[in-house]
């Protein structure tokens, strides 16, 4: 059967729109590659997943304005794949046009110093980050807390049948995160990433007992975005997290009013002590005493790295639970925590899984307020998307 053509009408909404990623539901096809092209017949990649959503990316679009383009199936895709994933040493290389944006630990991690136990290693984290110059932005097994991993996801304050298993410090010997296996990854012109799954495991339990069932989907954006001092970088790199929860079981986990767990991000060694980093939340806030606690939509992390200053931006999505999340600022540690337990008892239950959205801005010199609410309403507030059939081919 012949393949039809569609039209694709984009509607930016109240927002400005500057490369921003756009996800829409594909027309049902066996076509694996498609043809984006718009009315100045300039054409834009466009990438598909395994759930059968398109991505491209729009350069620019005024807010409460529309753009048109032309889609149709093609035989292959003729952008290449700029945005890649190289496995290695059990780690996961996600680079855009050759420069790093992120290393992914999947096995466990040979420990880096004498003074680390055993029971300290683990691997289902990412680390290290890197700003479009190249300075390494987060932590890996920090002295002062060796179950720091740059940007990691576990729980503290915990019931389970019973037992209180924290997976967060691993030190106590009650429960942990283990790395269980890649289930795809991919490369393309729009965005690269993968998809791996994680075990919540209780060793309080005897034998062992794995409490909670994890998968993580990272996508890095290839963004266009170029800085204007070098044509070569872009201003920021743009990547996103997905961890979807459930239980192992048939008994639900239970997670007690606590000040931290959840997404934590470890800034690097350099930027410990009070003086050495620095944080803006989306209120306006930048004192970390007052920070702490306090609810936000997103939350900017910085400081220096050989003398070269370099942080994170961290959004969160208005569909996570208790949104906007309370937040765990340090008062000297460059760390950061979105905690929804801070606010009150909650649980997991069996059968209905627990989705955590963010995405992350990683740029050099000082956060950039006005890019970071841009970014964020592109995440929060997509633009439109609409498909009408044209023509049948």
């Amino acid at each position: 059967m012949a393949e039809s053509e569609y039209k694709l009408r984009i509607d930016a909404g109240e927002f400005e729109r500057i490369n921003t990623p756009v996800t829409f539901i594909l027309p049902e096809s066996k076509n694996q590659y498609w043809q984006l092209v718009g009315s100045d017949k300039k054409t834009l990649a466009i990438q598909v997943n395994e759930n059968g959503e398109g991505t491209f990316i729009i350069p620019k679009l005024n807010a409460f304005q529309t753009a048109v383009y032309k889609l149709s199936p093609t035989i292959q895709s003729r952008h290449s794949a700029t945005a890649k994933v190289t496995e290695k040493n059990g780690k996961l290389e996600l680079t855009i046009e050759g420069n790093t944006v992120l290393n992914y630990q999947a096995k466990k991690s040979e420990l880096p110093r004498d003074d680390l136990e055993s029971i300290y290693r683990r691997g289902g984290y990412i680390h290290p980050v890197l700003t479009p110059d190249g300075t390494i932005i987060t932590d890996d097994y920090p002295s002062d807390h060796k179950h720091h991993h740059g940007i990691w996801f576990p729980w503290t304050k915990t019931i389970f049948e019973g037992r209180n298993p924290d997976f967060w410090n691993m030190g106590n010997g009650t429960g942990t995160v283990e790395f269980a296996g890649l289930l795809s990854q991919w490369d393309g012109p729009v965005h690269a990433g993968f998809k791996s799954s994680h075990l919540f495991v209780d060793l309080i339990a005897k034998p062992k007992k794995v409490a909670l069932n994890e998968t993580w989907r990272i996508q890095v954006f290839a963004i266009k975005d170029f800085n204007k001092k070098s044509k070569k970088k872009p201003s920021y790199y743009l990547f996103e997290m997905e961890s979807i929860q459930s239980c192992a079981g048939t008994n639900k986990i239970q997670l007690p009013q606590y000040r931290y767990g959840g997404l934590g991000f470890r800034g690097h060694g350099e930027w410990n002590g009070k003086e050495n980093s620095f944080f803006l939340t989306s209120n306006g806030e930048s004192d970390r005493i007052k920070g702490h606690a306090t609810r936000a939509k997103w939350c900017h992390i910085s400081g220096k790295t050989d003398g070269k200053l370099g942080g994170v931006g961290i959004l969160c999505h208005p569909s996570n639970f208790r949104f906007p999340q309370p937040m765990r600022i340090h008062p000297t540690e460059p760390f950061f925590n979105f905690a929804p337990s801070q606010t009150g008892d909650w649980e997991i239950k069996p059968g209905k899984d627990y989705v955590s959205r963010y995405r992350f801005v990683v740029t050099d010199g000082k956060p950039d307020t006005p890019l970071l609410e841009r970014l964020w309403n592109d995440y929060a507030f997509p633009p439109r998307v609409e498909i009408y059939n044209l023509k049948i081919r």
